[in-house]
């Protein structure tokens, strides 16, 4: 009996994570096995400003799984995106992969789009999320079957390997390092926006937030999760509604977050030029294929205030923060402006 009751337990948790959701103190990071399940890293190098990104989407379609890939740098502008015919999520750990073009898992990141994109680095010295109750989405973690799910499992680490972007070799040693997961039954809400900085004074200190319309049925809400790793190591998170709740205002040049608990007050202020943004797909899982989704700043400003009881603990600048506005008629807008034609699916900045 014992082992019929074990089982059934098993099949139970099963078709749970498949829904997206994971119970309280449940690992988000292995894969649920939903339409979409995205992985992004993020190296930033302070002292000369650059900035280095890797994505890949691991999409479900009628016919098996495939893969949305990118890599984009800042301060040269470079991108290339590709949708790959297939792809793989482990559900044991975190880990994604596209044949011989992309390998991601906690402490390795192997990516391989051609002869002008390469990229071979090692993560060491990580910093991963210290909450064991709740990720990113906080208590929506545990609600199936929602859009969209969060989680900034690495705020920190250090990177040792080189890239081949476009024409230039980047040496990556000692260069910051951020991690994030999202994943979801629908691909990525109507609109949503999305931000991330390391590059303080502070080398420790980091901060992500991520905000849009959550749906599950006939739930329907607007939520913002809001990330702070302190420079001394506490992490704060506010986003719940009703008692941690952020208020966001976006537009595709201005980020203002203010957020707030019963101790904690963290506000956020964001600003970049659109014409330096770059336009990065989102996929269309069922369609396999890709589509221009989201305006995306990799070398933004950003100032970080975080008042504990009304007292000021921590204040911050970054020059090398990311910041995204998304939205597919805001990014097939600004594709249309910049003078591409209706096949592109990304684009550098203007200028």
């Amino acid at each position: 009996m014992s082992s019929l009751v074990r089982s059934a337990i098993g099949s139970l948790h099963k078709a749970y994570r498949a829904s997206g959701a994971d119970v309280p103190f449940g690992d988000p990071l292995p894969a649920h096995g939903v339409a979409m399940e995205g992985y992004f890293w993020r190296f930033t190098d302070p002292a000369t400003g650059r900035v280095l990104i890797a994505l890949i989407g691991v999409n479900r379609a009628a016919d098996g799984t495939w893969a949305t890939l990118g890599v984009a740098t800042h301060p040269s502008g470079f991108v290339t995106t590709v949708a790959h015919p297939i792809g793989s999520a482990d559900d044991t750990a975190l880990g994604a992969f596209a044949g011989d073009a992309f390998a991601g898992t906690a402490d390795r990141l192997l990516v391989d789009l051609g002869p002008q994109t390469r990229i071979d680095v090692k993560v060491s010295d990580r910093v991963e999320w210290s909450r064991r109750s709740f990720g990113g989405s906080s208590v929506f973690q545990s609600v199936p079957a929602l859009n969209q799910y969060w989680h900034p499992w690495l705020l920190g680490g250090s990177a040792s390997g080189r890239a081949l972007v476009g024409d230039e070799v980047w040496d990556l040693d000692g260069w910051s390092v951020y991690g994030e997961k999202n994943w979801g039954k629908g691909g990525f809400p109507d609109s949503w926006w999305w931000g991330q900085a390391q590059g303080f004074a502070e080398p420790s200190a980091c901060v992500a937030f991520a905000g849009g319309e959550v749906t599950a049925g006939p739930l329907r809400t607007t939520v913002t999760g809001l990330v702070v790793l302190l420079p001394d190591g506490e992490l704060i998170r506010l986003g719940d509604p009703v008692v941690t709740p952020v208020h966001a205002e976006v537009s595709d040049e201005h980020w203002s977050l203010r957020g707030r608990s019963r101790q904690w007050q963290v506000d956020v202020e964001g600003q970049g030029s659109l014409g330096s943004a770059h336009v990065l797909p989102v996929p269309l899982p069922a369609e396999r294929r890709n589509i221009p989704g989201a305006i995306e700043h990799l070398g933004a400003t950003m100032n970080v205030t975080v008042r504990r009881r009304g007292r000021v603990v921590w204040e911050g600048e970054s020059t090398s923060a990311a910041l995204e506005h998304g939205g597919i008629d805001r990014a097939l807008a600004e594709i249309e402006r910049r003078g591409h034609g209706p096949d592109a699916v990304h684009a550098a900045p203007t200028g």
